[in-house]
Order: structure tokens, then sequence, then C-alpha cells
């Protein structure tokens, strides 16, 4: 097992693929913990953890909550609303004071690219990234990676389809460096304003007709479509997107019997999933909730609680 020596988690991108995995087998071993009668162990006693997120965020946010409390950390939310932003205060400074309180952990989540790496160049405390801009979304690749290996016993030489908002979605950005690392081959589906040829520089195949990868995908990754693309005309209606690109039941019937169907929330039902596709056995999707607990408390253990060993 390799030494971590990372007080940051900013991005996938920069990880190699021993880390990525070492980080997916400490999950593995919290995931246990869950499981317990008493499911809480010392790791991270005495330490403070603060959840600043700038962004709004229901699953994440309490998932890294709950992933803190577990490890026995304190801890402290913050939103935009409640914080001196409001009052014209810099990113940086309010930062700086939440490590001048001690605050040995910050957990980020902004607008704005690059946000949790200017943040991690200038703190001693970690900086973890909930999700920056359309940058990435390291923890959400990391529990999708999980599952997937979770589930199917392997990564290597799988066919991940990921369909959606390509473009402007971290999710899909952290899910392509972290599966191609670990030797799957990854295949972007979307309309041609969403999911645009440029892709295939970073390794990935691109499709603009779901009816090409069915018969062939290991795992099919679903990504909300935001309502607020619509005024911005990347493609016509949700109901014309459904009908180009949503797993219908027609759909999914033509899948392998073990493929796994994924999304990383919140779903719009009946546009990107079919309703009862989503609630059926094949979904993995409640799986990919679980996991996210066991993978951040892994993330936050490593990053605070075991560098160097």
């Amino acid at each position: 097992m390799i030494a971590w020596n990372r007080k940051d988690l900013v991005a996938l991108e920069e990880l190699t693929p021993a880390e990525i995995t070492h980080i997916l087998d400490t999950a593995a071993a919290f995931k246990q913990v869950g499981t317990r009668d008493i499911k809480k162990v010392p790791s991270l006693r005495g330490k403070t953890l603060v959840n600043f997120f700038v962004e709004p965020s229901t699953r994440t946010r309490i998932s890294f909550e709950l992933a803190a409390v577990r490890l026995s950390a304190d801890v402290v939310n913050i939103s935009v609303s409640t914080s001196s932003l409001t009052k014209g205060e810099t990113l940086k400074d309010t930062a700086l004071n939440l490590q001048a309180l001690h605050s040995d952990i910050i957990v980020l989540r902004h607008s704005s690219a690059g946000a949790a790496q200017f943040l991690a160049e200038r703190l001693a405390a970690s900086v973890i990234n909930a999700g920056d801009g359309s940058h990435e979304h390291p923890t959400q690749a990391l529990l999708d990676t999980f599952t997937i290996r979770e589930k199917l016993g392997k990564l290597e030489g799988l066919h991940v389809a990921i369909i959606g908002d390509i473009l402007f979605s971290r999710v899909a950005r952290s899910n392509i460096h972290a599966l191609l690392k670990l030797g799957a081959r990854i295949t972007l589906v979307g309309p041609s304003t969403l999911v645009p040829r440029e892709f295939e520089k970073m390794g990935v195949a691109v499709t603009h007709r779901i009816d090409d990868i069915l018969e062939d995908a290991d795992v099919v990754n679903l990504l909300r479509i935001q309502h607020e693309r619509q005024r911005q005309e990347y493609f016509p209606s949700l109901g014309e997107y459904t009908a180009l690109f949503g797993l219908t039941k027609e759909r999914a019937a033509r899948l392998k019997p073990n493929a796994l169907i994924m999304h990383p929330g919140p779903i719009n039902r009946g546009v990107e999933i079919d309703s009862d596709i989503a609630d059926s056995g094949r979904s993995v999707i409640l799986d990919q909730v679980t996991n996210g607990l066991a993978v951040r408390m892994a993330v936050l253990y490593l990053c605070a609680g075991a560098r160097g060993k």
C-alpha cells in the first residue's frame, strides 16, 4: 500500500492510478463502519471540518458532514447566504479567517473553476473540492468508480457510457480522468451542442446516437439535464431530449443483463431516465449515495489524518 502525502484533493486529473486505487481501497475498509452498531471511529477526533458551500447542495454536503461525524470530527456548515461573502468579503479572506479559527479541513463547493486550487495553494488546512464550476467533482467520480468496481469486480476493460450534458459537467470530467487511469474505455453520448468532438482529445469516444452504445455498454451513467439549458438553446425541448437520449424502458431492455445504470442525482424522472428504470434492480443510484459516504470518509481521513502513513 502506498503512503499518502497529499493534504488536499482538488482534482483527479493530477492523481496517479495507484493513488486513486488507494482511495478506493481505503473506502472499502471504511464502508464496513456503516454496518456496525456504533458507526463511528476516532480517526479525526479533535479535527474541525468546515463545509463551505457557495453553491446549493443536498447529497454532497450531507455526505461530507456525515462522513466527518463518523470519523469523530467536529463539523461547521456555512452557506453563502450566511457568510460575509454577501458583504463583499473575498473567498480568500473568508477562508483565512476560517483557518485562523483552527479549522483543519475546508470542503469547498464553488461556481468558479479553480476556486479549490486557489485556496489549497494559500491555506495550511486541507482543502477538498466538492465541485468547482465545470472543472471537477472528484469525490463524485470516486464514488462512481467505487460502485462500478464493487458491483462488477473490476474497471479495466469495461465500457462506460456517460450520457447527457457533458459540456457543463464537472462530474463527467472527473469520471473521465478516473476511469481512463484505471483502464476503462469511455463513450460520451448526447446532442452535438452538449458533447462536442473536442472531448475526443481526452482519449474518449463521442457519439450523438444513444442507440450506438446500448448493446455494448457495461455501465450507463446518465447525467442530469438542467432545465435552464433550454433557455440557452442547447436542445429544443425536454421532450425531444428524452426521445433522442433518454433511457426509456425500450432502450433499457437492449442493455446487457448485468449492465449498471447510474445517475449522480438529482434525477429528472421521465427526462434522462424512465422512473421505473430508475427504481429497478439494475439501478445502483442509491448504492452510489451509500458509497459516497465511505469514499468521503476515506478522502477526509487520508488528507487530514493519515498523510505519510
